[in-house]
């Protein structure tokens, strides 16, 4: 059996041996890692509530606005590690850990080994495997909010079990279960202790058995001569004691009196009809080889070169950012873990990594992720408050680099990652969301109420004037790095300037008033960005502060992107000396958001054999796993969402970008992209494009949704404007070459 011409899914002949390879299905709240085992049926269970306390209470953010005055007089003075001195004197503190819940098994006495193969498909969000007669389905429903596992096969022999001993997890956890026999099956309950407190979650199964016997076992429920099995799964997060009779009941309401293939098939219709509408909003075809697009993906993993490989990655990116987004945005490791040690904490990273994964959903069609970071900072606006008010003596908000997805407060710190003086988070998480009110036409006002909010930190935190009248930005930080002559905490970087600028414009346009004359105002008077004597976009506009070039973060080409007030057409010596700071850039440690990062700004700055030259190092760096998310590091190094997530927008910004008054088609078009089609883009002008190209030329449909007067950039120079009518399809064809 082969694959369709093109796939939008994933096979292997293989099980997974580690939870890294499983293969995966969620919806934005439960996650599922699907072993495909046919003897040991393991599907690991997680839930973006699962964050590990710490046995104490929350940190709050440091005190420091008492002390910023004298902090700012020292860095204008020239003493330039100042800052190091701007704590409290605390240890650094990881935020809360992420952490899976279980593993739900079916444990089978014996099997018939022949004719393996497992897969998922992105459309459905299905993980499916066969062996012999068995075969095991998987999926996560965005409808009902369970996971749903199903098993058919001749003489189904064996243990169901909600077993919760998986790598790391903490001795003193405390564990009870039960398993009831009930008229449909039984009900399967595990409840997890943290130590030391009264926080807990609990995982109920309800186990719906068609034929052969069932009856209580050693750790579970023992099944005997069953032809088909159906187990229905949530987790919950609480504090003390849970009647898990509630959570069964709501289960069981699920239940079809007609059977479990019945109740399959209507839990599965109900998930499709909202996964299958989000997921084939946008495709993608590079005209890849059938032969290779039938191939597993390990196997086309190990084909760098292919167009097959490029289409599926889309796919697969475009599909677990879906799955892994909801009442969350996706955590470093999507919604997904199978130990409780997971780097850094898997939270979530707000100087660069959940920035990038996230970037492609306005354009790609996902409004379903923007309105998951949206929740994500809605939730968090009064922890941002006190963060302005503790450590800036401001109003308005200021993001934390790090979160657990529940606390917003700043308090990962130490003196060579000094967080706390990074104000530039709140305008970066907040671009999505602007990019899609653009998109939509619609201006939600709560986001309203929040640009304005940030807009009132910018008024309060930039009271330091030069003698040229110009706001100075101090203290300031571009994550992670530091100058090669000072320490961490500066003056004006870029980044901080162009959040600043990029922030107080953006409120002022969405509150005309006189607020946003004032907002206007203060955004003028920012520093103008400095070019060094390397020719390059200086990563901070101060005087005598001197590069570190080899560095995995580009903080300092935050104009360029996610933001265009730097690009080639009209601010072209500034873009050219971003092509510089670009050029000099080295990769330091490759991580992965590193290479595609690199490869984002080149395609702003319309540079296709440096996006093509990035997009080769994650290729062949052995980044992905079988599965089809990403490590961190080369040679599967870290389990890590970053890649995996931030692929669908590079291809994209490559092929397409827009912003409220302008269209630019093929930017930066890789040379060995030579035809492909692309359907369901979404612009900053309210319209979706298709796009097919291929010998030479380009042809774009326009169905624009409001009328719209927009600039046109094309790959032949052969610019314009173009007006566009609400509901009047218009079809635009240029030259590539």
């Amino acid at each position: 059996m082969t694959l369709p011409e093109h796939p939008h899914g994933t096979w292997e002949p293989t099980p997974a041996a580690r939870w890294e390879d499983t293969f995966l299905s969620g919806n934005g709240r439960h996650g599922a890692l699907v072993f495909g085992d046919p003897h040991d049926d393991r599907v690991i269970v997680t839930h973006h509530t699962l964050v590990r306390p710490d046995g104490g209470p929350q940190p709050k953010p440091p005190r420091l606005a008492d002390q910023l005055p004298e902090l700012q007089v020292r860095l204008l003075a020239g003493d330039l590690t100042a800052a190091e001195e701007f704590t409290d004197g605390r240890e650094l503190q990881w935020v809360r850990a992420f952490h899976p819940a279980f593993q739900v098994r079916f444990v089978r006495d014996s099997i018939a080994w022949r004719h393996y193969r497992r897969s998922v498909d992105f459309a459905t969000g299905v993980c499916a495997a066969r062996c012999g007669g068995w075969q095991g389905k998987v999926f996560v429903s965005r409808a009902d909010d369970v996971v749903v596992q199903y098993a058919t096969g001749p003489g189904l022999d064996g243990e169901v079990l909600l077993d919760h001993r998986l790598a790391g997890v903490p001795g003193g956890l405390g564990v009870g279960r039960s398993v009831v026999l009930t008229p449909y099956g039984a009900q399967l309950t595990l409840r997890c202790r943290y130590p030391d407190g009264e926080l807990a979650y609990t995982g109920v199964t309800v186990a719906v058995v068609k034929g052969g016997r069932t009856s209580i076992g050693t750790t579970g429920l023992r099944v005997d001569g069953a032809e088909e099995i159906l187990l229905l799964t949530r987790v919950r997060r609480h504090l003390g004691e849970l009647d898990a009779s509630t959570d069964a009941a709501e289960l069981a309401a699920l239940l079809d009196s007609r059977g479990t293939a019945r109740t399959y098939a209507n839990l599965l219709a109900r998930h499709t009809a909202q996964h299958r509408a989000a997921y084939e909003r946008v495709t993608l075809s590079l005209g890849g080889v059938p032969a290779e697009r039938a191939l597993p993906g390990s196997e086309l993993l190990a084909r760098p070169e292919s167009q097959a490989l490029l289409e599926r990655l889309f796919a697969a990116g475009r599909y677990h950012l879906l799955s892994s987004s909801g009442a969350l945005p996706p955590r470093l490791t999507g919604l997904w873990t199978g130990e409780w040690d997971t780097a850094w904490s898997g939270a979530f990273t707000t100087d660069a990594n959940l920035n990038l994964q996230t970037a492609s959903a306005p354009a790609c069609a996902l409004p379903e992720v923007v309105e998951a970071q949206g929740a994500l900072i809605h939730g968090q606006l009064a922890d941002w408050r006190d963060n302005a008010r503790s450590i800036f003596g401001a109003r308005g908000i200021v993001a934390p680099a790090h979160t657990d997805g529940e606390s917003g407060h700043t308090y990962h710190f130490q003196r060579q990652w000094p967080m706390h003086l990074w104000t530039a988070g709140a305008d970066w998480l907040l671009t999505p969301l602007v990019e899609q009110a653009e998109t939509t036409g619609e201006r939600p006002p709560w986001l309203i109420a929040a640009l304005g909010e940030l807009a009132l930190f910018y008024e309060d935190f930039l009271s330091r004037t030069g003698p040229d009248g110009r706001v100075i930005v101090v203290p300031s930080y571009s994550p992670e790095n530091r100058p090669a002559n000072a320490s961490w905490g500066t003056l004006n970087a870029t980044m901080d300037i162009a959040a600043a600028r990029h922030a107080l414009r953006t409120a002022a346009a969405w509150s005309p008033g006189p607020d946003a004359d004032r907002w206007t105002a203060l955004a003028d008077r920012l520093p103008d960005y400095r070019v060094n004597d390397d020719g390059a976009l200086a990563e901070w506009a101060w005087p005598g502060l001197a590069e570190t070039y080899d560095h995995r973060h580009l903080s300092h080409l935050y104009p360029v992107w996610p933001h265009h007030e730097i690009n080639p057409y009209d601010t072209p010596e500034l873009a050219k000396a971003a092509r510089r700071a670009l050029a000099l850039r080295g990769a330091e440690n490759d991580s992965a958001h590193g290479h595609l990062h690199h490869a984002l700004i080149a395609a702003r700055l319309r540079d296709a054999p440096r996006v093509a030259d990035a997009l080769r190092h994650v290729l062949t760096g052995d980044y992905f796993h079988p599965s089809l998310m990403s490590a961190h590091y080369p040679r599967r190094d870290v389990y890590n969402a970053d890649a995996a997530h931030t692929l669908p927008a590079l291809l994209v910004e490559a092929l397409l970008q827009s912003t409220p008054g302008r269209l630019v088609l093929l930017p930066a078009l890789p040379a060995s992209w030579a035809r492909g089609t692309v359907r369901g883009l979404r612009t900053r002008f309210g319209a979706r494009v298709d796009l097919a190209w291929g010998g030479g030329t380009c042809t774009a449909v326009v169905r624009p949704e409001r009328d719209a007067h927009i600039e046109l950039k094309t790959p032949d120079g052969d610019d314009g404007t173009v007006r566009l009518i609400a509901g009047e399809d218009r079809e635009l064809k240029v030259r590539t070459r």
